[in-house]
């Protein structure tokens, strides 16, 4: 048994005592099993909820470089005031659950420090508001009455910590690290494991900074239990090219803030938010979308009108999403692919929104192969009835053809008073087969020649699939920097393109760009049904070295 630092509290102080931790317990990682369940759920709500929503500012960041005067009164005023006597734990659950959550993630402690649970180990919590009650213990007993399972989020950054140790708030520097600041470590050790004992059964944890020394507790506390962000790829604000491999969490506000922004917000609509889940299933991922409550616990009506909106897209098509995994091509275009787990069902999400209400499209699938036991039939519809259009029988048919399943399906269903429902219409088609082999590309690296001021992208064509030759080539476009997560993307340039009929390497020059600038660039290859592309790359300005 090896030991371990954990602290506790001695009035206003920390005293740090030595544990055990079981090495093997805490060296088993994720277990298979769970990590397949986990992908099974594919859809989950985070909460980013704590003290600074009553000023409606970023969740903890402000404290970064901030005066000592700012940081007094964030820590005294706001803990004065926070009262979120509206929370209504139940209620968010179950629109939690008919939205089609399956799993909820909530931010029991953020970078600031502030708990939203009891604690041993800080006066700074949820404990010394005028509210006084444990809002992580309400909200985890009532989501796992509505059938959710629990994940909490847990930094391992600690700004108030930071602060009364002496330590400069930075996310960065090496002294504010817990793994070069034991006291910090140990602190946050001390509230992880509370939380991991005190709450019943914790499925998942999302540790928002460096892992070391804390994953080890969760899986020593419950061996089932997941570590998603530190053991997984989480992409944030952002749903990669291409497939991950294994499982991997997208997570995604509703607008451009994670916590509660009362004005100067811009929200994304419900179509845009559905189709992000369609797009992060098909490529196997899980969608983790976030609300920000209100200060008085109040979900707010932009939020809940999106969650409202997602609801009755998924009560609909839920079985597209849940249980599945990525087809033989994630997308045709803006039709979306998965498969059901285990079976030769196949969903194709349809996301243009050209389809209006009592009218038939026809659509060929290249990827898509009808067996003798297909069927094809539209989620949600039972093709008999177009309300008040006897005359109208909207039928789903089928044809295999050498270009691929051609389907002709209607939109039939009502589910606006106006018949302008925006969302995505969802096929399904059973007995399925695999209609082409897709071949396989991947984006490897680019590299700056100084002399010629000329940098060179590399590709690799792993397969031709079942194509006897394939047109290869890049695309590019600038990358942003971190403080511009939040603008808009450049759009993807494509350089000129060369056929190869065997596999192996292949590169092309990019001339007449900033050399001053970070470029993010993809390989692509065109087969004859199909357009596919690796994934995205750097290519870093030319004074520093490639990733």
């Amino acid at each position: 048994m090896a030991n371990t630092l954990r602290a506790v509290a001695l009035g206003s102080c920390l005293a740090f005592t030595l544990t055990s931790v079981d090495p093997a317990a805490a060296a088993a990682g994720n277990r298979p099993e769970r990590i397949q369940w986990f992908r099974d759920l594919g859809f989950g709500l985070f909460i980013h909820w704590s003290l600074d929503s009553q000023v409606t500012s970023v969740i903890s960041h402000s404290l970064v470089g901030a005066s000592d005067d700012y940081l007094e009164r964030y820590v005294t005023e706001l803990t004065r005031t926070f009262n979120p006597r509206h929370f209504e734990p139940r209620e968010w659950a179950r629109l939690a659950r008919l939205a089609g959550f399956t799993y909820v993630v909530f931010t029991a402690k953020h970078h600031s420090g502030f708990c939203m649970f009891e604690t041993a180990t800080t006066d700074f919590s949820i404990m010394h508001t005028p509210y006084g009650r444990d809002v992580t213990r309400e909200l985890v007993d009532a989501f796992r009455a509505e059938g959710l399972a629990i994940g909490l989020y847990f930094s391992p950054d600690d700004f108030h910590f930071l602060h009364r140790q002496g330590t400069l708030i930075s996310r960065r520097r090496p002294e504010a690290q817990p793994v070069n600041n034991a006291g910090l470590l140990a602190h946050d050790r001390a509230q992880l494991r509370e939380l991991m004992t005190r709450y019943g059964t914790i499925d998942m944890v999302f540790i928002d900074g460096p892992p070391e020394g804390l994953k080890e507790i969760v899986w020593e506390s419950d061996a089932d239990a997941l570590v998603t962000r530190g053991a997984m790829e989480t992409p944030e604000q952002y749903t990669p090219g291409v497939p991950l491999e294994g499982a991997w969490e997208g997570n995604l506000t509703m607008g451009t803030q994670w916590q509660y922004r009362g004005t100067n917000e811009t929200y994304k609509s419900g179509t845009d938010l559905i189709n992000t889940l369609i797009e992060t299933r098909a490529k196997g991922g899980n969608l983790l979308l976030n609300i920000g409550p209100r200060p008085d616990g109040v979900i707010p009506i932009e939020q809940e009108a999106r969650m409202r909106e997602i609801a009755l897209w998924n009560l609909v098509n839920r079985e597209a999403i849940l249980g599945v995994r990525p087809w033989v091509l994630t997308n045709e275009g803006d039709v979306w692919f998965t498969k059901a787990k285990g079976t030769g069902t196949v969903y194709a999400a349809v996301t243009r929104t050209d389809w209006p209400w009592g009218t038939a499209k026809t659509l060929t699938l290249k990827s898509v192969k009808a067996t003798a036991d297909t069927v094809v039939s539209v989620l949600g519809q039972n093709d008999e009835v177009l309300e008040y259009r006897p005359d109208v029988e909207p039928r789903t048919t089928f044809e295999q053809t050498p270009d691929g399943l051609r389907v002709t399906a209607w939109r039939a269903q009502r589910l606006y008073n106006d018949r302008r429902w925006p969302n995505p219409v969802v096929l399904k088609i059973t007995h399925a087969e695999a209609g082409l082999e897709p071949p396989v590309v991947v984006t490897t690296e680019g590299r700056w020649d100084p002399a010629s001021r000329t940098a060179t992208l590399t590709g690799r064509l792993d397969s031709l699939g079942d194509a006897t030759s394939v047109q290869v080539g890049f695309e590019y476009r600038r990358k942003k920097g971190s403080a511009e997560m939040y603008e808009k993307d450049d759009p993807w340039k494509a350089l000129d393109e060369g056929t190869l009929s065997t596999v192996g390497e292949f590169r092309a020059s990019l001339i007449g760009i900033d050399s001053t600038r970070d470029y993010e660039f993809r390989a692509v290859v065109r087969h004859p049904k199909v357009t596919l592309r690796g994934q995205t790359a750097t290519l870093e300005r030319e004074t520093q070295a490639h990733r």
